[in-house]
């Protein structure tokens, strides 16, 4: 097994993205993994008390829509704007973004197995492996 080096982890090109067809628009839009730094800006924006769905589905999308490069397009002066788009074009966006970022129930759950299905040593709990609980 080759550990990898400080170089090699820093260097690594390690956030996906996936193109979605957005019909409404006339074109595909490229969606991009947020970077650690990115998402924890992202939280911090949401608030305690939770935002209608039309602002929460823009904020990620500015958060996640990249050009050929990597650069996010829109910024958060361009929510409202977005907000007033198709919801049927904000959602086949949105949903992508999400899985790509592992935001929403899902994620919870997805993380929640992943971290249950990896052996830590024997604890001695007579807890149930999660293939035995289903």
């Amino acid at each position: 097994m080759t550990l990898l080096s400080k170089a090699a982890i820093l260097g690594a090109l390690d956030l996906k993205t996936e193109d979605v067809e957005v019909a409404e628009w006339g074109g595909t839009v490229r969606v991009a993994m947020m970077s650690g730094k990115a998402r924890d800006e992202f939280f911090a924006r949401q608030g305690e008390g939770g935002l209608p769905i039309s602002q929460f589905s823009a904020t990620v999308l500015v958060a996640t829509i990249v050009d050929e490069s990597g650069k996010t397009v829109f910024d958060e002066s361009d929510i409202d704007a977005l907000r007033a788009k198709s919801p049927d074009a904000l959602d086949r966006v949105l949903t992508v973004a999400m899985r790509l970022n592992g935001i929403g129930p899902k994620a919870t759950e997805e993380a929640e197995k992943n971290s249950g299905a990896a052996p830590s040593g024997d604890s001695g709990s007579a807890s149930p492996s999660p293939s035995e609980s289903q």
